[in-house]
């Protein structure tokens, strides 16, 4: 079943596949977040209670349920790492991390300048939005831990034990307005059968969510790549890869030259 998965444990095959992955990635993000925020945040209506003020939701909820999303991604990529010994799985779980950090932050910041006109503070000590604190602290965690080792396997394992050890916390984030009484609304999208929202809002919201979620991917297949080329610097593919390219900036420098 998993056998088309087994030829990218290999890291030029991991490369090859960010390569192609990559320009769709941008391309789905640049179209997606230009028509769903364009969308929410000049066209969409107002909303009945907070008026335009709910308009923070086309950046907030897109980077609050991604940064759920991103860290379930990295624990994933960390337990087939501990599985299957696969340093791919470990390159793209601490190459998610720094993405997700930001996402969480930013759901962060957006939150609390969406909670200050609607509950007047900046900042309470709710239960999600406390949740979703500790889900940056994990993030950092994992960074912090992956560069304390110099041997990048070993680092990949004590990062990946972190990863997946914090995912305990995901549902708690994801539950935390059902299990405790807290100002923080419920569900709106997630409820597909009858979403709290009009359809003339949701529908700029879905698209942006998509943006940022083919944004995550571009800037993953990024870093993954990076992380590839440091890793494997002494490997013949890399070299030769490094090769070409520099003769290839040569023959366009030239080129350029020739045409002045």
């Amino acid at each position: 079943m998993w056998k088309w998965l087994h030829p990218y444990a290999k890291t030029e095959r991991a490369y090859q596949l960010c390569l192609t992955l990559q320009p769709w990635f941008w391309a789905g993000a640049l179209l997606c977040l230009s028509v769903g925020t364009v969308w929410g945040l000049a066209f969409a209506p107002q909303d009945y209670q907070q008026g335009d003020s709910f308009r923070i939701i086309y950046i907030h909820v897109p980077s609050a349920i991604l940064s759920m999303g991103t860290y379930v991604a990295m624990a994933i990529a960390a337990l087939v790492g501990m599985v299957w010994q696969w340093r791919t799985a470990y390159m793209s779980m601490i190459a998610m991390a720094p993405i997700g950090a930001v996402m969480t932050f930013i759901a962060l910041f957006t939150g609390a300048a969406w909670g200050k006109p609607m509950w007047g503070a900046w900042w309470v000590w709710d239960a999600r939005l406390t949740s979703e604190l500790i889900l940056l602290f994990l993030y950092m965690g994992v960074i912090a831990l992956y560069g304390a080792f110099e041997d990048k396997q070993q680092a990949g394992k004590a990062a990946g034990v972190m990863a997946l050890v914090g995912v305990v916390n995901i549902p708690i984030i994801h539950y935390s307005v059902e299990w405790w009484n807290t100002l923080h609304q419920g569900a709106t999208i997630s409820k597909f059968d009858n979403p709290s929202i009009a359809p003339e809002m949701l529908w700029p919201l879905l698209i942006s969510l998509l943006g940022f979620a083919f944004f995550i991917g571009a800037v993953t297949t990024v870093r993954l790549r990076n992380e590839i080329v440091l890793r494997e610097m002494h490997r013949p593919w890399v070299q030769a890869l490094a090769i070409s390219q520099l003769a290839s900036k040569q023959q366009v420098n030239h080129s350029v030259k020739g045409g002045n």
